[in-house]
C-alpha cells in the first residue's frame, strides 16, 4: 500500500479523505504521527496555503504529501471568512469551543444581511516530493446559503449553518456518504482520484 502524508491533524478530515483514497490502495497518514508540526498559513489564497502545507510535510518526511485548504466564502461579507475560516473568531475561549465561536461570529456578522449566499471552497495540493515542479492541484466548490440558526449533529466547522439548497438540509444533517457526494472536498477529491489513477506517487 502506498503511503501519503496528510498535512493536517484534523481527525474528521482524515476520515473523510482516507475513505476516498482507500480504493486506490493509498494509506493516508496524518503528519502528527511522524512528528511534523503544523505549517504556517500566511497566504491570502487557498491554493498558496495548500501548496505550502503540502511542501512542508513532504520536506520533513521525505514522502508524498497532500494538503487541503478549505473555507467558507460568504458573498455579503466580501468572501470572508475565506482562508481565515478555521480561526475566524480567534482567540478562542478554548480550542474545544472553536467551531461554536466561529459559528456565533458568522451569525453576528450576517444579522442584518439579506443576502445569505455562500460557498464552501476546497483546494487540494499533492506533491510527490518537497520540490515537485508539477504539483497536482484540484478545486471543488459547494454552493449554498447560511442558515439563521444551527441545524444537525454531523460534520464539523460551519456544517450546522450551511444549507445545501439542493437537498434543503444543513450540511450537518447529511449522512456522511451524501455529504461526500455533495461537498466541496468530495468534488475536489473525485477530480484528484481521476488524476491519480495510473499515476505513480
Amino acid at each position: 500500500m502506498k503511503k501519503l502524508i496528510l498535512a493536517s491533524n484534523n481527525q474528521k478530515k482524515l476520515l473523510e479523505l482516507a475513505a476516498m483514497l482507500l480504493p486506490l490502495d493509498i494509506q493516508l497518514i496524518p503528519q502528527g504521527v511522524l512528528g511534523v508540526p503544523e505549517a504556517e498559513e500566511p497566504h491570502p489564497t487557498f491554493i498558496e496555503n495548500a501548496l505550502a502545507k503540502a511542501r512542508h510535510a513532504a520536506s520533513l518526511t521525505g514522502l508524498p504529501a497532500l494538503a487541503d485548504d478549505s473555507g467558507l466564502c460568504v458573498e455579503a461579507l466580501s468572501g470572508a471568512p475565506g482562508v481565515y475560516s478555521a480561526r475566524y473568531a480567534a482567540p478562542f475561549r478554548a480550542e474545544a469551543d472553536k467551531d461554536k465561536c466561529n459559528n456565533e461570529k458568522l451569525l453576528r456578522e450576517l444579522a442584518n444581511k439579506e443576502n445569505r449566499r455562500a460557498s464552501f471552497v476546497c483546494v487540494i495540493a499533492l506533491v510527490r516530493h518537497a520540490d515537485d515542479p508539477r504539483p497536482i492541484i484540484v478545486e471543488g466548490e459547494w454552493q449554498g446559503e447560511i442558515l439563521h440558526a444551527p441545524q444537525g449533529e454531523n460534520g464539523f466547522g460551519y456544517d450546522p449553518l450551511f444549507l445545501d439548497t439542493v437537498s434543503g438540509m444543513a450540511s450537518a444533517e447529511l449522512a456522511p456518504e451524501v455529504k461526500n457526494q455533495r461537498s466541496h472536498r468530495g468534488q475536489a477529491m473525485r477530480v484528484l482520484l481521476e488524476k491519480l489513477r495510473g499515476t505513480a506517487l
